[in-house]
């Protein structure tokens, strides 16, 4: 774990701050509504301070968040996703493992090998070993940077296999429909950071299905938020 979060100079508590945070990155909430929940609870802040603090204090807290221990076991699926950023498209590439967390995710101009490339070799160094098997669809980008970068890896290339990777954009898109889209490729690449990392945290994985277990994630997944905040538990 890095060094605390520091709050210097900043009138409102630790607390509200990262409450606030966490509620903009963990639910499909405009600046707006979580200026309006906080109002209720008697917390007068502007949307524009919660902005500046997602903006600050987001990113701090993703770093300081545990990633899943990675495995050689692992089954990737690879997928992309277009996002319109000034009328200019942009890719989303993503990549998710067979829990469905999110491994990885770079905005790109390009969907090409290239790109496909560019995704793979985040992945090896973010993961530090291959996967035992990679899942995409029949983008023919993917087998192309495949055999360059990964060529001992089973590669399936079918649609039908790759929902894990369809449904996790899922999240993002319903959070682009509140934001109105995003400023800039910039912008949304530090939000995707930080809103993965956060959504990684707190959704129980497919083997947690009963309600216990899912209580007890979430108790966990609070904690852990607390911890990487800097705030009392």
């Amino acid at each position: 774990m890095s060094k605390p979060v520091s709050y210097k100079r900043h009138r409102f508590p630790p607390e509200i701050i990262a409450h606030a945070v966490w509620l903009y990155f963990r639910f499909p909430l405009s600046l707006r509504l979580v200026e309006e929940m906080l109002l209720e609870r008697g917390v007068v802040v502007s949307y524009e301070t919660i902005r500046r603090w997602a903006l600050k204090f987001g990113p701090a807290y993703a770093r300081r968040l545990r990633r899943k221990t990675p495995s050689r076991r692992d089954v990737w699926h690879l997928d992309e996703v277009v996002v319109t950023i000034s009328g200019q498209k942009h890719w989303l590439w993503r990549a998710v493992d067979q829990d469905g967390y999110v491994l990885d995710e770079v905005i790109q101009t390009r969907r090409d090998t290239k790109a496909a490339k560019r995704l793979l070799r985040r992945l090896l160094r973010k993961q530090g070993c291959p996967p035992r098997r990679m899942i995409t669809d029949k983008l023919g980008s993917y087998a192309a940077a495949r055999r360059q970068i990964m060529p001992d890896v089973e590669h399936r290339s079918h649609k039908g296999l790759n929902n894990r990777a369809e449904n996790s954009h899922l999240p993002f898109r319903r959070r682009e429909r509140v934001m109105q889209g995003f400023q800039s490729p910039r912008y949304l690449q530090r939000f995707v950071n930080v809103f993965s990392a956060v959504r990684n945290l707190f959704v129980p994985p497919h083997s947690h299905r009963s309600a216990l277990a899912t209580h007890l994630h979430r108790l966990n997944a609070m904690a852990e938020w607390k911890s990487a905040a800097s705030v009392a538990a």
